[in-house]
């Protein structure tokens, strides 16, 4: 038969005994696998110590795959440093999730502490993620090692609520309902592999990639242009377009409707306007005027291929007629490139998270518009599919203040987020578990 033993670091060693096998013996066997010697175990079965060394684990109604705890006969549970993220056998970097398994040892807290100290990139990590954790670490060892404790508490009991869910889905191996569950969380398991490894290998994966943008100057007004291969056609705002002082030049016949991921208004088209790039390159170029918000400027398609133009991003520059632009450094961006704001209604409606009856106020850089003329002398209507033109950051930063509500209740985030996790891994984990707290905190950990 097959058994789980969970000891007090958190590890899970899964060995095959016979149900007729003593107690003793089976003690030798975790001697050898856990490390701990046979007079300082003590092994539990549903929290019942089991006592008598000569009684079988059929005695004791140890069934298949049920989970006995080994616990260390001493007054405070020794944790191997080792296993510990952040300890001296870990690497620098320490994920705040996993600094709880430091355990209950007022040695170990002590010496995850002093390597919190002495690394800078960890404690400024664990100030952004944990500050009162940082801050007890810096200011108050007594504090810290009880933060550690709690969180070491906080850890095996998810721990615990994780092992008793598998042990209670696999009950029925004939209920559908749990065997979703079990796969769920197996596909959530596989998520938090991948990402690990992805964090490990390709950090570089989860930085933030800045839009290219290039200095330009329109009818003598400087304005930044956001350069975008994916956009089908050049696209100016209203605004600008006032700016640069050739809203006088917009032929109305040309107006319509933008379709794509919202709906934004087309005022016209500037037919032929100057454009200047990098210091001396001028260039005739066509505008359409579209309503919406992102951009002033877009430059599209249908002036990239018509000047030739090649995006260099090992140059990080954009190649015109053997001329060089380069793409604007992050802080040269403009100020609605750098922002990154919440969704408007509108925008959320356009995704089908509102009501999607309404109109939506689309962004000049929408994934696919199509163009639909208004006037019955209007030309033959064109198609204008720009791209996005900002990428939302990562899954592991929390949201700002203003995020979206969730139905799940405060305290019961801010319970899992105390254990390590970002707001949206723990939202999600509470949308998977059904709202249960210790079925997410078996997700997150």
């Amino acid at each position: 038969m097959r058994v789980s033993i969970l000891t007090e670091n958190g590890e899970i060693h899964t060995i095959e005994v016979d149900s007729q096998m003593e107690l003793e013996n089976i003690k030798a066997l975790l001697e050898a696998d856990c490390h701990i010697p046979v007079e300082e175990q003590l092994l539990f079965h549903n929290e019942t110590e089991l006592k008598d060394p000569k009684s079988t684990l059929q005695n004791n109604n140890v069934a298949q795959d049920d989970i006995l705890t080994l616990r260390r006969r001493s007054k405070k549970p020794r944790t191997q440093i080792a296993s510990i993220p952040g300890g001296p056998a870990a690497s620098s970097s320490v994920r705040p999730g996993q600094i709880a398994q430091g355990g209950g040892d007022p040695h170990n807290a002590e010496q995850i502490r002093q390597h919190v100290l002495n690394n800078p990139a960890t404690l400024r990590q664990l100030q952004e993620t944990q500050p009162e954790l940082a801050d007890a670490a810096v200011n108050n060892p007594n504090r810290f090692h009880e933060i550690i404790r709690e969180l070491d508490v906080q850890r095996r009991s998810a721990e615990m609520a994780r092992l008793q869910q598998i042990e209670h889905l696999n009950a029925d191996p004939f209920d559908m309902e749990a065997q979703a569950k079990i796969e769920e969380a197996i596909r959530l398991e596989n998520v938090a592999a991948n990402m690990e490894a992805a964090m490990e290998h390709n950090p570089e994966s989860f930085g933030r990639v800045t839009m290219l943008y290039i200095d330009a100057e329109v009818n003598g007004h400087p304005v930044k242009a956001f350069v975008d291969s994916g956009a089908q056609a050049t696209i100016m705002s209203p605004e600008c377009a006032e700016a640069c002082g050739i809203m006088r030049l917009v032929d109305r016949r040309f107006a319509g409707i933008a379709r794509g991921v919202g709906v934004a208004k087309i005022l016209g088209r500037v037919h032929s306007a100057q454009i200047r790039v990098g210091k001396d390159l001028f260039l005739a170029c066509s505008f359409t005027i579209m309503e919406g918000k992102g951009v002033d400027l877009l430059f599209g398609l249908d002036m990239l291929k018509r000047h030739q133009a090649c995006i260099d991003l090992k140059k990080d520059a954009l190649i015109i007629n053997g001329t060089e632009i380069r793409f604007l450094s992050e802080h040269e961006l403009p100020s609605s490139a750098k922002d990154n704001p919440e969704l408007t209604p509108e925008e959320l409606a356009s995704m089908g998270g509102a009501d999607k009856g309404k109109d939506a106020a689309a962004s000049t850089s929408s994934a696919a518009a199509s163009v639909t003329a208004s006037s019955t002398s209007a030309p033959t209507a064109s198609t204008i599919a720009p791209t996005p033109a900002a990428v939302s950051a990562p899954a592991s930063v929390p949201p700002a203040s203003g995020a979206a509500p969730t139905s799940h209740p405060e305290q019961n985030i801010q319970t899992l987020m105390n254990l390590g996790a970002s707001r949206s891994e723990v939202i999600a984990a509470l949308d998977a578990a059904g709202g249960n707290v210790d079925f997410a905190a078996s997700f997150l950990f």
